[in-house]
């Protein structure tokens, strides 16, 4: 993004912009207080909403957050169903319905990885809510996911889970145009979990004053999963031992919203990456993966299912997961008890 130079940095042009970005600031403060107030509706709905979402514009790498999230909820005998706006989607009707096999294209990167990995049900749609109730109308859910909607307060959640980058964070502290977020800082203190990615759980994780203003047992770390292998794109059953490609130039493709901490991950993985980042939901092009010269071609798993198509035997993709904190699930389990939601209740 090209304010990124602005918002993640000590740019001049972000004070020049304050007065804009306080304005933005009055405006959703008004909004939220008026949904709180009831002079706007929130729709209630009689299964558990839990809201995974960040404060930032741009991704926070919610998806695996969402995914072993579903699968979590599973293994305790719930029947999680999942809702996206399907950034990026080019359907004509809403909701849709997302399978494993569905186009990107149609339904949006994210939410097909959703459906491959979770194996819950997933809908899309701009307006969440008519996502929830294609989900609730056609399906046996009796607990949603929303992946993004922390600002989509016409749809009443039960938990609220924001999540924050390790390294990014919030950027410069201000709202937009000057800053990168959506909401003031403060709305972190409103929220019911703090949720921070790392790749070092031996290490502390940086502190700030908002943070220990909000509470430390709001405020939990999830770890990154980096594995030792990558995957063929045309055929996900061929892997490859990254140990071999140390020391050795590779292609790497990110079209995500923070490239650069794709293109480190190889680094500390000891390859040598010749970097190509695109914008975050890249429509990909044939052009832009194939390059004239005979080196692996690494990229996200996101870019790989919108480049599957056109991808050849020396295209590979790195699977990150995600493990969840155990302190984060007690957590969520007694929420929904004092809630009194419970699988076998629902």
């Amino acid at each position: 993004m090209k304010f990124d130079n602005i918002w993640y940095s000590k740019h001049p042009l972000a004070r020049l912009l304050a007065p804009l970005s306080w304005l933005f600031c009055a405006i959703v403060q008004i909004r939220r207080q008026a949904y709180s107030i009831g002079l706007l509706t929130k729709n209630r709905l009689p299964v558990p909403i839990i809201i995974v979402g960040n404060l930032t514009v741009g991704g926070t790498g919610k998806t695996p957050i969402v995914i072993a999230l579903a699968q979590f909820f599973k293994k305790q005998g719930f029947k999680p169903g999942i809702v996206s706006r399907g950034y990026g989607g080019r359907a004509k009707t809403w909701p849709q319905p997302v399978y494993p096999d569905s186009d990107p294209r149609l339904v949006g990167d994210e939410p097909v990885l959703l459906a491959r990995h979770s194996g819950c049900p997933v809908a899309v749609a701009p307006k969440r809510i008519a996502a929830v109730q294609s989900l609730l109308d056609n399906e046996q859910c009796n607990v949603i996911i929303s992946d993004d909607g922390l600002q989509h307060y016409k749809l009443h959640r039960d938990i609220e889970i924001a999540v924050l980058d390790d390294i990014r964070r919030y950027g410069n502290g201000r709202c937009l145009p000057a800053g990168p977020l959506r909401e003031p800082l403060s709305r972190l203190k409103t929220v019911d979990i703090i949720l921070i990615k790392s790749t070092d759980l031996q290490s502390e994780p940086k502190k700030t004053p908002l943070l220990e203003e909000a509470g430390f047992l709001t405020t939990m770390t999830c770890e990154l999963i980096i594995p030792d292998k990558i995957k063929g794109i045309v055929d996900e059953q061929i892997l490859h031992p990254l140990s071999t490609l140390r020391d050795k130039p590779v292609h790497a493709i990110a079209g995500i919203a923070y490239p650069a901490r794709f293109f480190n991950s190889l680094r500390d993985l000891g390859l040598k990456p010749h970097c190509h980042a695109f914008p975050d939901h890249h429509d990909y092009q044939a052009s832009d993966i194939h390059f004239n010269d005979d080196l692996p071609v690494i990229m996200t798993e996101k870019d790989a299912v919108k480049c599957q198509q056109f991808a050849g035997p020396q295209h590979w993709y790195l699977p990150i997961t995600i493990r969840l904190p155990q302190a984060l699930t007690e957590h969520l389990l007694d929420t929904l008890k004092r809630k009194q939601y419970e699988p076998k209740t629902l």
